[in-house]
């Protein structure tokens, strides 16, 4: 296969997977939905590829998975809020963070692991929510 073929399978693979749990959140009426969670894979996919290939050699590509997982916490910051009722948000923040742990799995080649990650989260996502009353 060739280089470019590589990764522009990569980046299709990540957009797809973040596509799936994307639409989940969608059809569950969340705000970070369809696109936000297409773009959070294929951009921790992009920088993975990158890194990988416009890097090799020269630099420790690794630091790339650090900055992702550090840049895509304040990403799942803004989706977190604390009302009245309590602190709402922090499962969507967390497909967000699953998410571009995807994408960056897709993006360094271990697509099986990726594709298994992204059907469990879907499924732990489908999953309704158990709601204590608040005393």
């Amino acid at each position: 296969m060739s280089l470019w073929l590589e990764m522009i399978l990569r980046l299709f693979l990540a957009a797809a997977l973040g596509a799936a749990i994307g639409y989940q959140r969608e059809r569950a009426g969340k705000v970070a939905g369809l696109r936000d969670h297409i773009l959070i894979a294929v951009g921790a996919a992009l920088f993975t590829v990158a890194s990988i290939f416009g890097f090799s050699g020269t630099v420790d590509t690794s630091r790339v998975a650090a900055g992702i997982v550090a840049g895509v916490g304040f990403i799942g910051a803004g989706v977190i809020f604390r009302g009245e009722e309590g602190v709402a948000g922090l499962t969507t923040a967390a497909s967000i963070w699953v998410t571009a742990a995807i994408g960056l799995a897709a993006g360094a080649g271990l697509y099986l692991i990726a594709v298994i990650v992204t059907l469990v989260t879907i499924g732990i996502l489908m999953i309704p929510p158990v709601h204590k009353e608040r005393q």
